[in-house]
């Protein structure tokens, strides 16, 4: 499907819940795309030509939303997963990383041994449906660099254009592939 029809389409089956988590702003809800068969499977279509295209090793995606897409992709391409998570929440040793939200700070980790050193890593994210700030997924960047993997790319479902996060990324050298964007006047 071609990306502005794609775009569309996505955008289309988007709800957006007003006054959610905090007053006055929009949350985009990406549920509906996990509830619609077509729209998932378009999303997890385009985003397999991505990690083909780059010559993706392993998957890795950030808690928790993005394990949906990360687990779809890394079956569809018979690609390692690996995870990143919120802190506590691993059993085996990791490698943390703190970064600050636009309503605080949190940290996220990923096992020491999550992928073998140099393999390359597309890192799937959907932290809150969306690029935002761009923090969580440059701490996720950070923790793959810190275990020797070589981040080639990120992706997320939605991008929020106004919250500067996606020129956060690429002003650090993450290249990034969103599906649709939404401006605060959307």
């Amino acid at each position: 499907m071609e990306s502005t029809r794609l775009s569309d389409y996505l955008k289309a089956r988007v709800r957006t819940v007003s006054h959610w988590s905090q007053p006055g702003g929009d949350f985009r809800d990406v549920t509906t795309l996990f509830n619609d068969p077509e729209a998932f499977r378009v999303m997890i279509e385009a985003f397999s030509l991505d990690c083909t295209q780059l010559g993706v090793d392993v998957i890795a995606a950030i808690d928790a939303r993005g394990f949906i897409i990360g687990g779809a992709l890394s079956y569809q391409l018979h690609k390692p997963f690996a995870l990143v998570r919120k802190k506590g929440k691993l059993p085996y040793r990791t490698v943390s990383e703190d970064y600050t939200l636009e309503y605080g700070s949190a940290t996220i980790e990923i096992n020491e041994d999550a992928c073998a050193p140099e393999a390359r890593v597309l890192l799937v994210v959907v932290v809150d449906d969306m690029i935002a700030t761009g923090g969580t997924l440059l701490a996720a960047h950070k923790l793959l660099k810190q275990i020797g993997a070589t981040v080639v790319g990120a992706a997320a479902i939605i991008d929020l254009p106004e919250l500067r996060g996606s020129q956060r990324l690429r002003q650090s050298g993450l290249p990034i592939h969103t599906l649709c964007a939404f401006s605060e006047s959307e």
